[in-house]
């Protein structure tokens, strides 16, 4: 049997956002193929089949929404555990049919659609070249396929986040080596990845209140997906919050070690007491 906790309070420090008046991101029958990591042959096959809505018809072409990305996702993941098409259309006609199982499908949106509304973008060679001028060299776009930043399409390349891409290259231009930039990105990569999933955590953890092989009533499911949809975006601001304070920190410190190095040689000699002991005085001084 499901534990009965209390209904979630709302919460007084962030305004109530349901899903409902969410906004969305839109896609193409390719977009959504691409951030799903499928095919458009599949898409096509899951409508078919009724494991997948049809998107929205606006004049001939097809609408897509994160309803549709979260359904996916969760096809992708059961077929990962081994469960056919046919099992899961069960489990669909089941949820369609009004069974307990829409209380934990209903929650696919809040917590398995994209946390952004960037659409990728396609960019031919020439594109690139002209955004990272010499530095576009094969073993740098071979790295970025590596990583994930790029995706081959032919002779083109996808990005999913464009603003980042332009990032880079702004950061290319102004004189960063673009192999010591995708160096970085994979150096970073897996503390990103541990701090996204303890962020992942926070948000589904209100599911956590119910035994983890049993489903929350139905009747609690608005106000958990309502709590998780105020989570959310408190999350990427802890995360940006975070990031600034590192920065300044590390940048804090590389500018007190630079001008330290200049004061010693233009004094000709080092100030009392080891770098050890300078930094540990450094942070045991109190703040301003």
């Amino acid at each position: 049997m499901p534990k009965t906790p209390p209904p979630i309070p709302p919460s007084s420090d962030a305004p109530s956002v349901p899903a409902s008046a969410t906004p969305r991101n839109e896609y193409t029958v390719d977009e959504l193929a691409r951030v799903t990591d499928t095919t458009v042959r599949n898409v096509r096959a899951y409508q078919d089949r009724g494991l997948l809505e049809p998107p929205e018809k606006r004049g001939r072409v097809g609408v897509y929404d994160d309803t549709h990305v979260s359904r996916l996702k969760l096809i992708n993941h059961l077929l990962t555990r081994g469960y056919t098409l046919a099992n899961i259309q069960d489990l669909i006609m089941a949820v369609d049919e009004g069974h307990d199982l829409r209380s934990i499908l209903g929650l696919e949106t809040a917590i398995g659609s994209r946390w952004s509304r960037e659409r990728p973008k396609k960019y031919s060679l020439l594109e690139l070249l002209q955004m990272f001028g010499d530095k576009a060299s094969p073993s740098a776009l071979g790295k970025a396929v590596d990583l994930g930043l790029l995706e081959r399409d032919g002779l083109s390349f996808v990005s999913g986040s464009p603003t980042a891409l332009a990032a880079g290259a702004t950061m290319a231009k102004e004189g960063i080596p673009l192999a010591d930039l995708l160096d970085a990105v994979g150096i970073a990569r897996p503390h990103f990845n541990a701090v996204a999933k303890a962020l992942v955590d926070l948000v589904v953890r209100q599911l956590d209140r119910y035994d983890a092989d049993a489903l929350p009533p139905p009747a609690d499911v608005p106000a958990l997906v309502d709590a998780i949809w105020r989570v959310r975006p408190l999350a990427m601001v802890l995360v940006e919050s975070e990031m600034n304070r590192a920065l300044e920190e590390a940048s804090g410190d590389y500018l007190g070690d630079r001008v330290a190095a200049i004061m010693e040689k233009k004094l000709g000699h080092a100030p009392e007491g080891t770098a050890a002991e300078r930094t540990a005085a450094k942070k045991d001084k109190p703040r301003k």
